[in-house]
């Protein structure tokens, strides 16, 4: 992998370019081994308690867009983070960098939608930290939340532990995150219902982890599924099949992504997650998400196999078969 010069727009699409920065840079310069296997959460034992913990930073425009806005974003990305890594997350931590003349009845909002996703994730938003800029020296507001989670007695989930056989669930609908910010980032006026999936998934997750068996979870957000399914593929040393007529994308999204150029299964989203889970609990552990508002539509959408050279493709539904590469570049920029 060559050398960078510079830090481009898409470093930051959570694809192959995201991968490039992190590992030459970040990966390099904090090298440690709770930070190596880049997974949604770090795993730390202190006092002999096994902690995750997870940061992140939501810079999405516009801040408001249907089904959500930037702060439920930013909750129910740090929720989800800490719950695919097996936690149960306990806190949250909240950063504001806000622009001069930001309008407060916006900003008061978006604390108070933050508010209400933390309460129904049973956490709360217990230190932070704000910042003000001279105008046009952001654009709006950022925010960045960092989260921390107690991670039961021998619950031990790795995306290295993941077996060939082992089937991949996915937990709804894709695309209809990143469909409903460009909608109104670009006014496209696209009609469907479309809304944004920000949920916070650790209820629904907990329940399906009664269930033995499962290896792994991702949260599937920058990048979407296909590349969150390129990186486990990785860790694994496994190839992933994928079956197209089994990857849940509702018809809206479809059509609107059809209509964009987009490729759903790179689209980003705020509620979806996939897990890699052994044949013989895959009936329990789809039962246990369909039981879940956020988890209805769950189904299985691939497997995992033992081939020479771990790759990621998609079974089409012509009876073909294409490779599915890391996202290149950036397909929606600030999309969360």
């Amino acid at each position: 992998m060559p050398a960078f010069t510079r830090v481009q727009l898409g470093h930051g699409s959570g694809g192959r370019l995201s991968r490039e920065l992190v590992e030459q840079v970040f990966l390099k310069g904090f090298a440690n081994p709770a930070l190596a296997p880049l997974e949604d959460a770090a795993e730390l034992t202190l006092g002999g308690a096994r902690l995750a913990f997870t940061t992140d930073s939501y810079v999405v425009t516009p801040v408001e867009f249907p089904g959500a806005d930037i702060g439920r974003v930013a909750v129910c990305g740090t929720v989800n983070d800490l719950a695919v890594k097996g936690a149960r997350p306990a806190a949250l931590s909240a950063g504001f960098i806000l622009e001069e003349g930001f309008p407060a009845d916006l900003l008061k909002r978006i604390v108070a939608s933050m508010r209400a996703a933390a309460k129904e994730a049973g956490v709360e938003i217990v230190t932070g930290d704000t910042k003000v800029v001279e105008k046009g020296k952001a654009d709006g507001i950022f925010i960045n939340t960092a989260g921390v989670g107690l991670i039961p007695a021998g619950r031990r989930l790795s995306s290295a532990a993941v077996k060939p056989g082992d089937v991949i669930i996915v937990s709804g609908n894709l695309a209809d995150h990143g469909v409903a910010v460009m909608n109104a980032r670009n006014k496209l006026g696209l009609e469907g219902g479309i809304k944004s999936d920000a949920a916070p998934l650790n209820r629904m997750i907990e329940s399906a982890l009664r269930t033995p068996g499962i290896r792994a979870m991702r949260d599937i957000t920058r990048g979407g599924l296909a590349t969150v399914l390129n990186e486990v593929a990785g860790a694994c040393s496994l190839s992933a099949e994928l079956d197209e007529t089994a990857v849940p994308v509702s018809p809206a999204g479809r059509n609107a992504c059809a209509l964009l150029g987009l490729d759903p299964l790179y689209v980003a989203n705020e509620g979806k997650i996939a897990l890699f889970v052994s044949p013989a609990a895959a009936a329990k552990v789809l039962k246990a998400l369909r039981a879940d508002k956020y988890g209805r539509n769950a189904v299985i959408a691939g497997r995992m196999l033992k081939e020479k050279k771990p790759q990621v493709r998609l079974r089409t539904g012509i009876g073909g078969s294409r490779q599915l590469l890391m996202l290149e570049g950036e397909q929606l920029p600030r999309i969360c």
